[in-house]
């Protein structure tokens, strides 16, 4: 068993997924990264952990990467729950096609991984699991309707998954970030943020690892906005 704490991030192919990787990597954990485009099995490689190629749409892809870490590990201290774009489009002409697909990409994502590393958690007595959501879980934005829709739900899967295991030492928090500097700047966008710029990826990162690690070992069940002042909501 690694004597190193132990980190898998699912999406971690480029974005925040691989910049969180990075800021984990350099903070003394043993690496896990997985992704669908293969990017995240190099980062992995280049940082000396864990890498898989596999789509966290599918149960089997996801169960292969725990059990490989475990196989590698021998424990899971942490998990970054990271994923790529859904549907979008204007809200009434979505299909149904496009509305189970947000479910799948933005709130089931997370409910099968939390199902596959729950036993590695309950049997050490610790696990933080982090989701990377969206500003928009609470204020919606027309831009990106699949995505508000189902982190709004996962929020409320996230609060009954805590209230569920926090007794038994796992945590689950959501991060919702705003606009971020891995993506080009729109004046319009930038307009509407208090802070007046997009985040910097590291600044996310930084949080991540926050709340990986054991100096937030008191904070379960929240959505901690990473977003300049974004949201208006108090």
């Amino acid at each position: 068993m690694s004597d190193k704490p132990v980190a898998l991030v699912v999406g971690g192919g480029s974005g925040i997924g691989a910049d969180a990787a990075r800021k984990l990597a350099e903070s003394g954990y043993n690496l896990g990264v997985m992704s669908s485009s293969g990017k995240g099995e190099a980062l992995a490689n280049e940082l000396g952990g864990l890498g898989f190629t596999g789509s966290n749409l599918k149960v089997a892809d996801l169960a292969q990467f725990v059990d490989s870490a475990m196989d590698k590990f021998g424990r899971i201290d942490g998990v970054v729950n990271c994923t790529g774009h859904g549907p979008k489009g204007p809200v009434d002409e979505l299909t149904d096609e496009d509305w189970h697909l947000g479910m799948d990409y933005y709130m089931l994502n997370v409910v099968r991984m939390t199902r596959l590393v729950l036993p590695v958690m309950q049997a050490q007595k610790s696990g933080s699991i982090v989701n990377i959501s969206t500003f928009a879980a609470f204020e919606p934005d027309a831009d990106f309707p699949t995505s508000a829709v189902f982190r709004a739900a996962l929020a409320g899967y996230t609060k009954l998954f805590v209230n569920k295991f926090a007794a038994e030492g796992i945590r689950m928090n959501n991060i919702l970030p705003g606009f971020i500097d891995s993506l080009p700047e729109k004046p319009d966008r930038v307009a509407r943020i208090p802070a007046g710029r997009y985040a910097k990826v590291r600044e996310l990162s930084d949080t991540i690892e926050f709340f990986v690690s054991d100096a937030s070992s008191y904070i379960t069940g929240q959505n901690i906005r990473v977003d300049g002042g974004l949201t208006a909501s108090v």
